[in-house]
């Protein structure tokens, strides 16, 4: 075999094995903070297009935030089939699309999922690293994944539904509104969105604005980005909560997607807690959980009436 064909063998089979390698860094690392019954790869084979990181994944230290996201998983929690409602939802943790708060805004809320009947997806979607349509596009393919096994899990395909918290809330949103061009199998039949960021105006989240769109976003990104004016009549029944003192992601956010819900006639409630700032996700130790937990099993129950 002539010596430079031999190097090209060894260069690709080099380059295979770092790979695979970091596939299964990246599976260690998430399988550490998560305690669901499955994990499965979002997409067969690699997605469709790449977020340009090349940084190793990584858990923070002491935490269980996820940065460097460029392997798109689901994590499955079951509910106990005695209780199972049929419902399931596609779980968006938050972190500015910089990284993932995957313990308060993900296990902590599958759990509470399962204790409702509900079955729970958490989605480690990919950081858009100003590559605006990949989290929107993992997403999609979670919602698409959950009908197709809708048998599978015993889930009413008509009672998938998104949960977001802070821009994940924003990419819940995007969700609940951008599915004509992906299809009506990647419409939510219903959204949950804590603490939202929803536009890319004045009222923005800057961090999460940059991380999506970059630092001069086009006045049309803004525009399709900023999902309060992407409202339409097929939007899905939402229920909004947040706080009245959240001075990261200001309230503005969800009261104008609240009005924009209105104007269309969705079905729509928003509960704004006194206090709590921002980022308490599921955490026990916030002063309203109980209430919050209350509302937001009592509005799931009334999707059903």
């Amino acid at each position: 075999m002539p010596v430079c064909f031999y190097n090209q063998l060894i260069h690709i089979e080099m380059m295979e094995f770092k790979k695979i390698s970091l596939l299964f860094v990246c599976s260690v690392l998430f399988m550490g903070v998560i305690d669901a019954q499955k994990v499965i790869r979002l997409w067969e084979g690699d997605p469709p297009t790449s977020n340009g990181i090349t940084e190793n994944e990584s858990v923070g230290e002491g935490s269980s935030s996820i940065t460097n996201v460029s392997v798109p998983q689901l994590a499955i929690y079951l509910p106990e089939k005695v209780n199972k409602t049929g419902m399931a939802v596609v779980i968006c943790p938050g972190g500015g699309y910089s990284g993932l708060a995957y313990d308060h805004e993900g296990i902590m809320v599958a759990k509470w999922f399962n204790e409702e009947g509900i079955t729970a997806f958490i989605l480690k979607y990919r950081m858009p690293n100003k590559h605006k349509d990949i989290p929107l596009s993992d997403v999609q393919q979670a919602i698409r994944y959950v009908r197709e096994h809708a048998t599978e899990y015993g889930i009413d395909v008509s009672k998938i539904g998104v949960c977001g918290f802070s821009a994940g809330g924003h990419l819940a949103s995007a969700a609940s509104n951008h599915f004509a061009i992906s299809g009506i199998s990647t419409r939510p039949d219903f959204s949950i969105l804590f603490y939202p960021v929803i536009t890319m105006t004045e009222f923005t989240h800057i961090g999460s604005r940059n991380n999506l769109l970059g630092e001069n976003p086009s006045s049309t990104d803004i525009y399709i980005f900023s999902n309060e004016k992407q409202v339409n009549v097929n939007t899905p029944p939402t229920i909004l909560l947040l706080s009245d003192d959240d001075k990261v992601v200001l309230p503005e956010n969800s009261i104008w997607y609240y009005e924009a819900l209105k104007r269309n006639n969705i079905p729509a409630a928003m509960y704004i807690f006194p206090s709590g700032g921002h980022g308490w996700g599921f955490r026990e130790s916030y002063k309203y959980h109980k209430q919050m937990a209350d509302l937001l099993s009592e509005w799931l129950k009334s999707l059903s009436d």
